[in-house]
């Protein structure tokens, strides 16, 4: 694998995104949304934890902005890998939030479903908890490994098996030396809302995760470094491949980015990784491969 950081060109579109200067340098890729244009569905398989991100703002302002037309798909990401070699999902775009779940596709060995993938985004682990629930006060004021040990507190998280969230939790429980039948095991779609409905007191979710549902949270601390890296790419045989890749034109153009840290995504500069000859032309400028 060779991984391409990417220079000024897709860099300065995210730093718009994140309060730089906008515009675009020199053979930069089209400096506005409007100029992108789409036809036909443009079927999108994305991680769970972007569910807001992605059903009320990238995909209507996506259809709005190039005539597309959005399909969102939910799920964890590993779970969403297994679908897409089992064929039992068909996309465009595979949006991760594991770099672990694209080396799933790639290879021979996995199907050859993709060639490479961009790394765009990070959300830190975090906990989040309902401020109605009798543990709150704990919560704010005692060490959250001690709290969710507490004889009656419900605590939740993604499956390991299926979602790279869950799979954080397990590390973050194993680091806190907290057994892993403390937690409740959700669908990360589930998740959020068995917390907002009162059957949880608590569960593992990303910052952005947290912004988008305006969580209280708790911060794993110091020693703790566990976080969502969020990559995109157009799947080999992609029904609709240029609509695929127009989407992740839009996805990295200024408006996208000003969306995706709307949405509390920690933005960075874009990095490349696996075999850049295979990044579809129409893509290579806005990633930088060329």
């Amino acid at each position: 694998m060779r991984k391409l950081v990417v220079g000024l060109v897709a860099g300065a579109l995210l730093l718009a995104g994140c309060g730089g200067g906008g515009g675009s340098s020199a053979g930069a890729g089209p400096s506005s949304a409007q100029q992108i244009t789409a036809s036909g569905k443009v079927r999108v398989l994305y991680a769970g934890s972007l569910a807001n991100l992605m059903e009320q703002s990238v995909g209507p302002a996506f259809d709005s902005a190039t005539g597309g037309d959005f399909e969102g798909v939910g799920a964890g990401s590993t779970a969403l890998v297994s679908a897409i070699k089992g064929k039992v999902k068909q996309g465009d775009v595979f949006v991760s939030a594991s770099t672990d779940a694209n080396k799933g596709l790639m290879g021979a060995a996995n199907g050859d479903w993709e060639d490479w993938y961009a790394t765009f985004a990070t959300a830190p682990l975090v906990i989040g908890y309902n401020p109605r629930s009798t543990f709150a006060n704990d919560l704010k004021t005692k060490p959250w490994q001690q709290v969710i040990t507490e004889p009656g507190f419900k605590m939740g998280s993604t499956d390991p098996k299926l979602d790279p969230k869950g799979k954080l939790a397990g590390q973050a429980l194993k680091q806190a030396g907290i057994p892993a039948s403390k937690v409740q095991v959700f669908p990360e779609e589930q998740l959020l809302g068995r917390l907002q409905a009162g059957q949880l007191d608590a569960g593992f979710f990303y910052t952005s995760e947290a912004a988008d549902g305006k969580l209280a949270t708790v911060q794993l601390g110091s020693g703790f470094d566990l976080k969502a890296t969020y990559t995109a790419t157009v799947l080999n045989n992609a029904p609709n491949q240029q609509g695929g890749e127009a989407f992740l034109r839009y996805l990295f153009s200024p408006q996208g980015a000003a969306l995706m840290r709307q949405h509390g995504l920690r933005l960075q500069p874009v990095t490349v990784t696996g075999d850049r000859s295979k990044v579809p032309a129409g893509l290579d400028t806005v990633l930088g491969v060329k």
